[in-house]
């Protein structure tokens, strides 16, 4: 696996960092961006019960969520699911208890500190659930290790806006599904252009934002990869829940954008759904 885009390794670097924290967040120990002591919070915020939560070994739940795609992604028994950027375990242990036994959901992740999280969570996850179709792979989710066809749900949350090639993202994710296979995404897009302070920001790239693409421009790589029935919705409130008002990375954005704006005129978190044809 190569790592050298600077993109990859500031992203390596900070959720490395994240992983081996005991509260911290991408943003300090407070901030909501990225969870931190309110992963709990953030989450139910964004749309996950607590009762899934509950379903969850200890430090899946970083708090790095900006929407729910599994509990949208209509998950059938026997289902093969993949997680681009899967952090600690989150989507993919939910995802696991919807596709039971017969299914297999599989989770991508570059950090090698959030797959030993990630793997030790799974350890867990067995013990509690009786459940062994979990894995966790380490790459790059603009080259997914996985062959081509063999995947019927691709899910990700809050990991897409990280990449430096977001193009090639959706073209792995159309060459792994299979015929007929769908896409249920939780992503931050971009309403109208970033000022260019923020869009050279590592802190706003680690906490969701700056890497974000506009609404035209991701609705365009879906097609050019071949996805159909394109749709994205946007689900603002869960801005709300990231960006609190007293929270650290919320003062920043606002220093940063024109008077008079919020971080919710550029940007919301969007469900954006597709399929590979038939």
């Amino acid at each position: 696996m190569t790592t050298s885009h600077p993109t990859h390794l500031k992203i390596q670097d900070a959720y490395g960092k994240i992983a081996t924290s005991l509260g911290g967040g991408c943003c300090g120990p407070s901030s909501g961006c990225c969870g931190g002591d309110r992963a709990e919070e953030v989450a139910q915020g964004v749309g996950y019960s607590v009762a899934e939560l509950a379903t969850l070994p200890d430090g899946a739940n970083l708090g790095l969520s900006c929407g729910n795609p599994t509990a949208l992604a209509a998950l059938k028994p026997g289902e093969a699911v993949l997680d681009l950027g899967s952090g600690a375990g989150l989507d993919v242990f939910l995802a696991a208890q919807r596709v039971g036994p017969t299914g297999e959901v599989h989770g991508v992740d570059m950090t090698r500190e959030m797959l030993a999280k990630a793997r030790h969570n799974a350890a867990e996850f067995r013990r509690r659930t009786g459940l062994d179709n979990v894995t966790f792979h380490q790459g790059q989710i603009e080259a997914i290790p996985l062959p081509e066809a063999t995947i019927d749900v691709v899910l990700s949350n809050c990991v897409l806006n990280l990449s430096p090639d977001q193009a090639q993202v959706w073209k792995e994710i159309a060459r792994v599904l299979r015929p007929g296979g769908r896409v249920s995404i939780s992503d931050m897009v971009l309403l109208r252009p970033l000022p260019e302070a923020l869009k050279e920001s590592v802190v706003a790239l680690v906490g969701c934002i700056a890497g974000a693409a506009l609404v035209e421009e991701l609705r365009a790589m879906m097609a050019a990869a071949g996805l159909v029935d394109i749709d994205l919705s946007p689900k603002g409130e869960a801005i709300e829940a990231m960006l609190p008002s007293n929270d650290p990375m919320t003062a920043y954005l606002l220093s940063q954008l024109p008077p008079g704006t919020r971080p919710s005129d550029f940007i919301t978190s969007m469900i954006i759904s597709a399929r590979k044809p038939a």
